[in-house]
């Protein structure tokens, strides 16, 4: 298998986050074939049509475009607020989109999985869920596997990951990387 470029962008702002970590630890475990990157939301601006037209596309919004449009495959760990994606999440796919040319090639077919995690019970399922409707319109091409950490707390405590989360995500992170390598589920 060859060199695959891997970048997973967490989906909150919170500097003690626990999907900022997760996406993290993603990285730590994935297999020796992929240069994994982290990315995160910081500096994006609430997306605004007169900000756009004003002053074009924040610097942010083009270096995290940049990123990933080099990769090879993109995860996006969502946290879950209110049993949906943040509005940060929601908002950075919305400036990535801009200009309207700019989705495609930035989005289409683009190998993508969902993962995240929460202290909760349903291991970010609601997100993950509200996030399929706009990842559907972006055109990616959708891992079929979600990883989903509840109890996060316990899992990713002050002595670091449990072996057996360690152990999950090493695994996913193995089976997308073979996803891309394999074309992200294109014909």
């Amino acid at each position: 298998m060859s060199q695959l470029s891997m970048l997973a962008v967490s989906g909150s702002l919170r500097s003690a986050s626990f999907n900022t970590r997760l996406a993290q630890l993603l990285a730590e475990v994935a297999p020796a074939n992929c240069r994994f990157e982290v990315a995160t939301l910081n500096g994006i601006p609430l997306y605004d049509g007169d900000l756009e037209e004003a002053e074009g596309i924040p610097e942010a919004v083009d270096a995290l475009r940049q990123r990933i449009k080099q990769a090879d495959g993109l995860i996006l760990v969502t946290p879950e607020y209110n049993a949906g994606m943040p509005g940060v999440l929601k908002n950075a796919l919305d400036w990535l989109t801009r200009p309207g040319e700019e989705m495609r090639p930035t989005f289409g077919h683009r190998p993508t999985a969902l993962a995240g995690a929460t202290p909760g019970a349903w291991g970010t399922a609601f997100a993950q869920a509200s996030a399929l409707i706009n990842l559907r319109q972006l055109g990616v091409s959708l891992f079929p596997d979600y990883l989903r950490i509840s109890g996060v707390a316990e899992k990713l405590g002050e002595d670091g990951a449990s072996e057996e989360l360690r152990d999950q995500l090493r695994k996913f992170v193995s089976r997308f990387s073979e996803f891309c390598a394999a074309g992200g589920g294109r014909d």
